[in-house]
């Protein structure tokens, strides 16, 4: 069955590398990719501005869609691909919620930081707003200027506090595009598992067996933040993948976005999984 993949844009350089790597991402699945631009994102940051003046903005943007489409056609796609494009007047994060409900969408992928310049922030403004709120689809965060690399290793942190049902789903099907490992991390907070942990992890263990999965145990550490890009760093992971449940590290990312304050670099993609 064809995937539906839907690449937010604002035209900027990380958001044609985030999509330029979900096309090689699927590059031997059939897929159709959606090209979304949302106006009001450069209207909402002008003032006093007339009718006219927003007929040529959308103008504009339908014509920079079009050069969008033909260029990663041309350049990047094969014959499992075919690519539409969507012109949107409302706010960015409305029109993505409105279409993955209509499209079905399968997955979004989106730059880590559109057109933000500041080498301090881990996510731009947009990218926040899609995954705090987008609740019904998986977010793949590309960084800005990543290349491509074939994922080999996806590392999954847990706590092992909670039983993954559907959720896993994103991953397991990500894992099987080119057969990659999963590498299960967990961070000492405790002594020895309490009695549920060990419950989760067996089935855990349970719903991954069929994907070549390894478990690891990293040392306690006061900043989470630091061991996960820590083991990312030593285990060469491509991918990282949590589930954005309440209070989880995705949520200190949010509310603190600040690189030097989280010790957390995202220089690999970061795939966000809502909680079901």
């Amino acid at each position: 069955m064809s995937k539906n993949i839907l690449l937010p844009t604002d035209f900027s350089d990380n958001a044609l590398s985030a999509a330029i790597y979900a096309i090689k991402l699927y590059e031997k699945e059939p897929c159709t990719f959606h090209l979304l631009h949302s106006s009001r994102m450069k209207i909402s940051r002008m003032s006093n501005i007339s009718n006219k003046l927003i007929q040529v903005l959308a103008e504009n943007a339908r014509r920079e869609l079009d050069h969008l489409k033909a260029k990663v056609t041309t350049d990047y796609a094969n014959e499992n691909h075919t690519f539409e494009v969507i012109l949107s007047t409302n706010d960015l994060q409305d029109s993505i919620e409105a279409i993955v409900e209509k499209t079905k969408i399968d997955l979004i992928v989106i730059g880590s930081r559109g057109e933000t310049k500041a080498n301090d922030i881990i996510f731009g403004n947009n990218t926040v707003n899609v995954i705090t709120h987008v609740k019904k689809c998986p977010v793949l965060v590309v960084p800005n200027d990543y290349d491509f690399v074939t994922p080999e290793r996806i590392a999954f942190p847990t706590d092992f506090n909670r039983v993954y049902g559907d959720e896993l789903q994103p991953l397991i099907l990500l894992a099987e595009l080119n057969n990659s490992n999963i590498k299960v991390v967990h961070i000492n907070t405790e002594d020895k598992l309490s009695e549920t942990q060990k419950e989760n992890l067996d089935t855990l263990e349970v719903a991954l067996e069929n994907h070549n999965p390894s478990y690891h145990w990293m040392p306690k550490s006061d900043r989470k933040a630091k061991a996960i890009q820590d083991f990312n760093e030593e285990f060469h992971i491509n991918i990282l993948v949590m589930v954005n449940y309440q209070h989880s590290f995705i949520e200190s990312i949010i509310k603190e976005p600040v690189i030097k304050t989280l010790g957390f670099h995202p220089n690999i993609p970061f795939l966000v999984i809502p909680q079901k």
